[in-house]
């Protein structure tokens, strides 16, 4: 038995490869493993819970049909799907993870986050995140018809494609002093993360600690997830 990770899968409509690739797994190996955990991002685009695109209802069944069968599956927000609500996790099945999270798994302390906490460098970025994440802004948002949600949600898409373009790139990873912070206030000796798109094994010492940092891939191009057993980690490359 393992745990298994996934992260930024950034699923949507006009891209059926990642969403059938993550259906299969849902539907095949996640049902022999001990928990899913989704560490942000399972969607390119998440205007609301009363929108759902019709291509994604295949998904919140076999989400749904995956808890049945006795596989948990967790969910953490990450920066594209923060407007996943009570309704979604009712309809799919899966159980709100907080961000970050502290978890002992075969007798390790492991930290999970969605990532974007660690990058304390790109501060537009961090005042963005707070905007967010504020339950007025979103209930705000929340009231505007749908429409005006999509429309709002490209825009908002486009604009942040063009500011990434014009950022260094060390601007937009994780800040070192952070995930030492990160890892020292919990105690944890792994930390599992996704968000930066950069996926590696880092090996630090924290006060004379060995610990972990792991970063999980995005599925953009190809699907992939991580497990984790009492024998250490493995990352399994899908389809």
């Amino acid at each position: 038995m393992s745990v298994l990770f996934v992260s930024d899968l950034h699923l949507a409509p006009d891209n059926p490869g990642p969403l059938q690739s993550f259906i299969d797994l849902l539907h095949g190996r996640a049902r022999a493993a001990d928990r899913l955990f989704i560490l942000g991002d399972l969607f390119e685009l998440w205007i609301g819970d009363d929108y759902v695109d019709p291509a994604f209802e295949p998904l919140l069944d076999a989400l749904q049909d995956c808890t049945r069968s006795g596989t948990p599956v967790l969910f953490m927000h990450g920066n594209r799907d923060f407007l996943i609500g009570e309704h979604f996790l009712q309809r799919s099945g899966c159980s709100r993870l907080d961000d970050p999270t502290l978890v002992e798994l075969y007798g390790r302390r492991v930290l999970l986050m969605h990532g974007d906490l660690l990058c304390t460098d790109d501060v537009d970025y961090q005042r963005l995140r707070r905007q967010l994440r504020d339950p007025a802004w979103q209930q705000a948002v929340l009231q505007k018809p749908v429409a005006e949600r999509l429309a709002l949600a490209r825009r908002a898409r486009a604009a942040s494609d063009r500011a990434t373009r014009d950022k260094p790139q060390a601007i937009m990873d994780v800040n070192p002093d952070a995930v030492t912070a990160a890892l020292r206030d919990s105690g944890a000796d792994l930390l599992i993360h996704g968000h930066t798109h950069r996926p590696a094994t880092h090996r630090l010492q924290v006060d004379g600690r060995a610990v972990q940092r792991i970063v999980l891939g995005d599925w953009y191009q190809a699907g992939s997830l991580l497990a984790l057993d009492a024998d250490g980690t493995e990352t399994i490359p899908l389809p």
